[in-house]
Formats: structure tokens, sequence, C-alpha cells
């Protein structure tokens, strides 16, 4: 009876099925590895947020807001936004041209900037899942197909054509097909996870945008501190949505 098993396969191939070998080999770990760090980050940010923009709003000021969110924010998500803001509201030099556009839109501007990247921040790597989920399986193919097609090449020149001569060498092959869907399925579910937690933090970016557009852009004399909603109501710490010119 031949010889038959994953290690003999893979030490009687040839370099091309060492390489798929190798691409999926590469493939795993790299999607682990960043799904490793992914969810650490993303779980981070959902525990921090809240808690860090209820500290934001209890803040006197709004530069101490900034001051005290720098320190609770540590995945900087949605401190770039309170610092957009604040640099946005201080006045500019006089004569130069971003000091003529009306404040409301110089926030909005600002705070746009600062919600895309923030963003891209929460959706770095997500690509890498997507490719390593969609691609992995065909990649795997390649080297079945390629297996399949020495395998049979080597039957066709011994001239044994019998079935206990073809089912161990195209089994054989079949296992790179096997290795491409060990590795796809992992990054499919970690792609549909971790894209589910970054919408769940966009929300509340989202929302944290909004309220800091309300009050940045509300009339200096009617202000106060941050902890004074200034359409009315105390802040929670709540995402709140502002009306819908004021949209980021």
């Amino acid at each position: 009876m031949a010889n038959t098993g994953i290690l003999h396969y893979l030490q009687s191939s040839d370099a091309i099925t060492h390489g798929v070998a190798y691409v999926l080999a590469a493939m795993s770990v790299a999607s682990w590895c960043f799904l490793i760090v992914k969810s650490w980050m993303l779980s981070r940010a959902k525990r921090q947020g809240p808690r860090a923009v209820a500290r934001f709003w209890q803040a006197p000021t709004l530069a101490e807001g900034v001051a005290g969110l720098r320190l609770a924010d540590r995945e900087r998500i949605f401190f770039p936004l309170a610092e957009a803001a604040l640099q946005a509201s201080e006045v500019e030099t006089p004569g130069a041209l971003l000091a003529r556009v009306e404040r409301s839109e110089r926030v909005l501007r600002a705070l746009r900037q600062a919600l895309h990247r923030s963003q891209r921040r929460l959706e770095f790597g997500q690509v890498l899942l997507a490719s390593v989920g969609s691609t992995a399986p065909f990649v795997g193919l390649l080297g079945t197909v390629w297996g399949i097609y020495h395998a049979l090449g080597s039957i066709a020149q011994s001239g044994q054509a019998m079935i206990e001569n073809v089912a161990g060498p195209v089994g054989e092959a079949l296992i790179m097909t096997a290795f491409g869907l060990v590795v796809a399925i992992p990054a499919v579910l970690a792609y549909n996870v971790l894209g589910r937690m970054v919408r769940q933090v966009s929300e509340e970016l989202d929302g944290f945008a909004h309220d800091l557009h309300a009050y940045v852009c509300a009339p200096d004399d009617s202000r106060g501190d941050l902890s004074d909603d200034p359409r009315g109501g105390a802040r929670d710490g709540h995402a709140k949505r502002a009306p819908a010119q004021t949209q980021a």
C-alpha cells in the first residue's frame, strides 16, 4: 500500500504546491494576528468610549474636556473629534482666509475630517480579512488542481490506473482545498463580527460629532459649561442628534 498522508503529500510535491501551502500559511497567520489585535482595540474602544465621552461632558470648559479626553481615550478614537472642535473654535489670525468662514462651517469641516480619520482607523485591516476570506478557498483549489494534475500524470506514466493507485494521490491533493477552507472560514467570521463592532463605535462617533458641533456653534452667551446641553437638558454622555443642518 502506498504511503499516504499530509506529510507524504507535501514531501512528494513540487515547488508550486509548496508555494501554495506557504501562501495559505501566511494568510492564516496574518488574519489571526490581525483578528487578535483588532479585537483588542475595538473592545477597548467600546468599553472606554462611553466613559471617556461622559468624562468629557463633565469638564467645565472645552479645553479641559479635551485634556481629560486625551487621557481617557487611549485608542485615540473620540479624542481627535474634540481636539478638532477646539482648534476650529479658536479665533483665527485676522485676515486669514479661514477666519472669514463662519464658525459653524469651520467647525463642521474640522469635525468631518476628524470623523473620517477615526473611521479609517476603525476600519483599518478589514480589507485584509475580506481578501483572505474570499481568496483562500481559490488558492487552496489551485493547489488541489495542480496536485491532481501531477498525480494523474504519474499514474498515466506508470500505466497502473487501479483505484488504489488513484485514490491516494488524488485524496492527498484535496488536502489543499481543505487548507483553503480552514484559512477562509475564520477570516469571514472575523470580518462579520469586527464589522459589527466597527459600526457600533462609528454610531457613537457620529453622535459625539453632532453634540460637539451643537455645543461649539452655540452662541457664546448661552454656551455655559460642557455639562449643560445647549439644546436643553443635561448631558449624560450618550450620543444625541443635532438638527439636520448641523450634521457632520
